[in-house]
């Protein structure tokens, strides 16, 4: 028997959908499709009703799919598979600087950073096996772990990725729970939360430098002391840092993402941020805990105008709801859209419109700059920016790791009836057309939305460059 999320999927039903029509709390089903949560039988008999199903068997499956998984990057549920290592397919070039990119995900970040041209990834682990296998596509000089990193070895970590002079990584928003001194943690104790592992891995293989990047709620998460607390932890183990948030519509990227970074080193070295490259409005999420980079006003005529949503995917066919495409518009690309076909060849992959409702079109269809555009009780819930349109000639917001249902953060396609493709997704993260996604449809669209994207760890990378050089 299906668990709940799989039964929703092959019902082509949004969480919220499925949410209204039971009558189930939205969060409450989000923590039952995680299996973090055991549902009363009134819940499970109006679930069972809607999905149409038989209820003690869909009792059954979800009690075993509870016991079966684990929390991914603080978004969704996977079954975690055994350990295992993928051998790099090609050996590292000479002279090249070595990364290793820990909780790598689909490895954007450190895509970025051979995009430069300067560096080599060399190593790489994450728990999930689809982002391995799509990492591992991509980065052929790389040995790539699929494994808890609470259960790996560091010093076996190290040695695979060929003694890293640099390390590149993003630990899930869950890790914030609480942290302690650097100097009562233990390599593979269970009480560890997943920044103080990032700690112990810096502390152990002792790169010269560090990119720590993460959500900016970590600035203000606890008051501040978690941030504060993991300062400490890498003062303690040697490393001066520097930290700032950045916006990536400033360097060229159609999205308004904020990203905190971190950067450390233990050498003379001198890290300098980036300068933009583009002039946009927009209102920060970080508060004074942190500097924030921006494009200053007098400045603003020298430098380029942001990238927008129609000038990073105007080039893709028009598609209606469930409708796909594999060949690219005959029409004179942007110059982003030009950078993001470079190399793809002639055919287009994952141009693929999710299949809406007849509900869900309507909602569509009538879809504004935010929910309230919409006609009373048409929808019952849900943030302000769901079941939204995104600006044609503007940035997107950030893209989420369900932008390809309405009911997301703003993702309805700014001209067309229906929600972004995983291309157009993968577009607004700066992920180029030539780039290997592995694994379900599903699975694609949340290495997507969870990515870190390529554009800004190649800003940042070229920074670090300058001071490593």
């Amino acid at each position: 028997m299906a668990d709940i999320r799989t039964l929703r999927i092959g019902m082509g039903l949004s969480q919220s959908e499925l949410a209204r029509r039971s009558r189930v709390r939205l969060h409450e089903l989000r923590k039952l499709e995680r299996g973090l949560a055991d549902p009363s039988v009134d819940v499970l008999e109006r679930l069972a009703r809607e999905l149409k199903c038989d209820l003690n068997r869909l009792r059954a499956a979800h009690r075993a799919y509870s016991q079966s998984v684990v929390p991914g990057e603080g978004y969704t549920t996977r079954k975690v598979g055994a350990t295992r290592v993928l051998e790099r397919r090609l050996e590292p070039s000479s002279g090249m600087i070595k990364v290793l990119d820990v909780f790598c995900g689909a490895g954007g970040f450190s895509y970025g950073f051979e995009g430069t041209g300067h560096y080599e990834v060399t190593g790489a682990i994450d728990l999930l096996d689809d982002r391995v296998e799509t990492f591992a596509a991509n980065h052929p000089h790389a040995t790539t772990v699929q494994a808890d990193i609470r259960k790996f070895a560091v010093e076996d970590l190290g040695r695979l990725a060929l003694a890293p002079q640099v390390l590149v990584g993003g630990p899930p928003c869950q890790g914030f729970s609480s942290l302690r001194p650097f100097r009562q943690l233990t390599e593979g104790d269970a009480r560890n939360n997943l920044l103080e592992d990032f700690l112990l891995v810096v502390g152990t293989l002792r790169p010269e430098w560090f990119v720590f990047e993460n959500v900016v709620g970590l600035l203000t998460h606890r008051g501040g002391q978690a941030l504060d607390s993991l300062l400490s932890g890498f003062r303690d183990i040697g490393y001066r840092t520097e930290r700032a948030v950045l916006n990536c519509a400033l360097f060229g990227l159609p999205q308004h993402r904020e990203r905190l970074v971190i950067v450390g080193t233990r050498t003379s070295g001198r890290f300098k941020w980036p300068e933009p490259t583009h002039h946009v409005e927009h209102r920060s999420m970080a508060g004074s805990k942190v500097p924030r980079i921006l494009s200053h006003p007098l400045l603003q005529g020298e430098l380029n105008p942001a990238v927008t949503v129609m000038g990073a995917i105007h080039d893709l066919p028009p598609l209606k709801a469930g409708e796909s495409a594999d060949w690219y518009l005959d029409v004179i690309p942007s110059e982003y859209e030009r950078e993001m076909r470079n190399g793809a060849g002639k055919r287009l992959a994952l141009h693929e419109a999710t299949n809406h409702s007849a509900e869900m079109l309507e909602i569509v269809k009538r879809a504004g700059t935010n929910r309230f555009h919409l006609p009373e009780g048409m929808t019952t819930s849900g943030f302000s920016s769901c079941y939204s349109r995104l600006h044609a000639d503007r940035p997107s917001t950030t893209i989420t790791v369900n932008f390809v249902h309405p009911s997301s953060n703003r993702c309805i396609h700014p001209q067309q009836d229906r929600a972004l493709t995983p291309r157009e997704g993968a577009r607004l993260q700066s992920f180029p057309d030539r780039f290997t996604f592995c694994g379900t449809r599903a699975e694609v669209v949340k290495q997507i939305g969870n990515a870190v994207p390529p554009l800004l760890g190649q800003v940042i990378a070229t920074a670090l460059y300058r001071a490593i050089c």
